[in-house]
């Protein structure tokens, strides 16, 4: 259908013999700080060298590769995303992006095209939950968020800075990335937005803010034979109320023009007992939207809900965690729609529901994200599935957009 630059074979090649890089019998997984994560890195170091690019570890333990520009001192352009994957996860998610970056520098080198920036492909370490049960390791470290506490996190007897130290960071020294003047991250969609409405690609304009809110309810555990139906203060009954009630309000909530979800994704029930009435439940509601505002209105919201219990029963809520929307950059958005016109792709604007290094690296850097369709809007499992034909549209996208980086920023 078009005349890419980019090639189709190779990135679908290269995510081919990524995916074959998985613990055995576990399609596909390749955590961080495993042996199967160093063996992924190896793999794409020799890609990343094939392709010119000068190899390194900084001191978070992200592997970049870079590129040396033609005006020294006018910066970097930094793409990639990240080569981890959740267990049993997928072949696209995070390695689709860093693949896609190595492309775009791999088609620079052929076409013989000399940006005056330094280019950068970075492979973060660990975007996705890791064994220390933290995550976007790399792209915090890069940007000084990686909170010191974290470093003394332990797991099999191995402390989270010895692991970093282990990939070839150094986790006791800073970070500097140098003057990065765009950051730009292709990734899967996660989602079904774009293959329901046929578009090619999403440009993203903003990472949706993530509360975490836990929830508990206590009763009185009773006999269950015993106890009359109405004598009793059921937490679990309180409770399926109650998580009924906040599905209800965030469908009203997406309905609206912004991104809103809500989700009771942790359920316990003490005592647990088929013949005991149950007399506490801890239920943790994940809740995420493009607006600030909303984070903190359906925060109170609970809250107030919280305290409409049926006799009895006691609740108790507290946020436990709350990470800010990160809006992406308006001028790196328009360009990207402006570079999807010139390669005839069709585009929207979208949020991305999940979390991504970008909304990071946007703390020191213009950042933007490329969404490409998913299949079903499957992922994190074994059944993703992106076209190679779709991503090497992405991989368009960016070429032409770090083209026209170069030429605009000084």
């Amino acid at each position: 259908m078009r005349n890419l630059r980019v090639h189709t074979d190779r990135i679908r090649s290269d995510i081919e013999a990524m995916a074959a890089i998985t613990d055995p019998g576990r399609p596909w997984t390749r955590r961080a700080f495993s042996p199967r994560f160093d063996e992924g890195r190896s793999w794409l170091e020799t890609r990343f060298s094939e392709a010119g690019l000068d190899v390194s570890t900084d001191a978070a333990g992200n592997m970049i590769g870079r590129r040396t520009g033609s005006v020294k001192g006018l910066g970097t352009i930094l793409i990639g995303s990240h080569s981890d994957t959740v267990p049993d996860g997928g072949r696209f998610d995070g390695i689709g992006g860093v693949i896609v970056a190595l492309e775009v520098a791999r088609m620079l080198k052929e076409q013989k095209i000399v940006l005056r920036h330094d280019l950068a492909v970075v492979d973060f370490l660990a975007e996705e939950v890791s064994v220390f049960g933290v995550s976007c390791i790399g792209s915090r470290g890069m940007t000084a968020a990686l909170p010191k506490d974290w470093l003394d996190l332990t797991h099999d007897g191995r402390t989270l800075a010895q692991a970093i130290r282990d990939v070839g960071g150094a986790p006791d020294k800073p970070v500097d990335p140098g003057k990065v003047r765009a950051f730009l991250e292709l990734h899967i969609e996660q989602g079904t937005v774009l293959e329901n409405e046929g578009t090619d690609l999403g440009i993203v304009t903003a990472i949706a803010g993530i509360e975490r809110i836990e929830v508990v309810l206590t009763g009185q555990p009773d006999h269950a034979g015993t106890t009359p139906m109405g004598t009793r203060a059921d937490a679990l009954v309180a409770a399926a109320a109650l998580v009924c009630d906040i599905d209800a309000e965030a469908k009203r909530r997406a309905a609206g023009p912004d991104h809103f979800t809500a989700t009771v994704g942790e359920f316990g029930i003490e005592p647990g007992a088929a013949n005991v009435v149950p007399g506490r439940v801890r239920m943790l509601i994940d809740a995420r939207s493009s607006q600030r505002e909303a984070m903190e209105d359906f925060l109170a919201w609970i809250e107030e809900r919280a305290q409409r219990m049926p006799e009895r029963i006691r609740a108790e809520t507290r946020l436990m965690s709350d990470n800010h929307p990160t809006p992406m950059d308006d001028g790196l958005i328009t360009m990207l729609e402006s570079a999807a016109e010139t390669i005839g792709a069709s585009h929207r604007r979208m949020v991305s529901g999940a979390g991504h290094d970008a909304a990071y690296m946007a703390k020191i850097a213009p950042a933007a994200m490329i969404f490409v369709p998913s299949k079903d809007g499957r992922s994190h499992c074994p059944e993703e599935w992106t076209e190679a034909g779709d991503i090497a549209l992405g991989a368009e996208l960016m070429a032409e957009a770090v083209i026209a980086l170069d030429q605009e920023r000084n």
